[in-house]
């Protein structure tokens, strides 16, 4: 007895597919600071990059610009924001906040193999530096951090972290140009210190002041 055709998907679960991909991929292209502040973007620029029609492309703009990684101007234009002073003093102010809690509730749950991982991250953050690959550079940073924080089990906190990160992504981009740096950030060293001691008041300062000095540099 023939066995009947297999029902096709319907295109509703392929749009959404494909809008999930998208975003996706967009997503983490902003936060690596693979886009410059203030680069428009166009609904038929994403989707020939990544093969999808307006729809997909026109949903993962919309998520994006309502996290704040792209801005919509009153036009209809969308492009990565071009953050002002007061608004990167806001965001080092919620890394500020946030991180050194995040690392703190993560402590106790930092034994050798987490502080092995974080140790040779910070080896690839020295690869990238001796490159010169900013974006490389920026995504092994944050990943760094991520490590770190995943111990805090605190995934609210990490969420809200993580979109900060995304709201700073072609900022990032323009601070390492800005800070031209020839090592791995100093306060990594700090941070991994802390762990091995077990310091939380340690961890806390390191962690807070790597996450802000660098930004509030950028201020002018």
């Amino acid at each position: 007895m023939p066995q009947p055709n297999p029902i096709p998907p319907r295109p509703a679960d392929s749009t959404a597919a494909a809008h999930e991909r998208v975003y996706r991929a967009l997503r983490l292209k902003i936060m690596h600071g693979e886009i410059a502040p203030a680069a428009a973007l166009t609904l038929r620029g994403i989707g020939a990059e990544y093969g999808v029609s307006m729809t997909p492309a026109r949903e993962a703009i919309r998520r994006l610009v309502a996290e704040g990684a792209l801005f919509l101007s009153s036009s209809g234009r969308v492009s990565t924001p071009e953050l002002s002073n007061d608004r990167i003093e806001e965001l080092a102010t919620l890394r500020a906040m946030i991180e050194p809690e995040l690392a703190s509730r993560a402590l106790p749950r930092a034994h050798f193999a987490l502080i092995d991982r974080l140790e040779a991250i910070n080896q690839g953050i020295s690869q990238m530096v001796a490159r010169h690959d900013a974006i490389g550079y920026i995504r092994m940073n944050l990943e760094f951090h991520r490590t770190l924080y995943l111990r805090a089990q605190a995934p609210a906190m990490l969420a809200v972290t993580e979109t900060v990160w995304l709201q700073l992504g072609p900022t990032m981009r323009a601070l390492y140009g800005r800070l031209n740096r020839t090592e791995p950030p100093y306060h990594h060293k700090l941070i991994l210190a802390a762990l091995k001691a077990g310091d939380e008041p340690g961890l806390r300062l390191a962690v807070r002041t790597d996450a802000t000095q660098g930004l509030r540099m950028l201020k002018a």
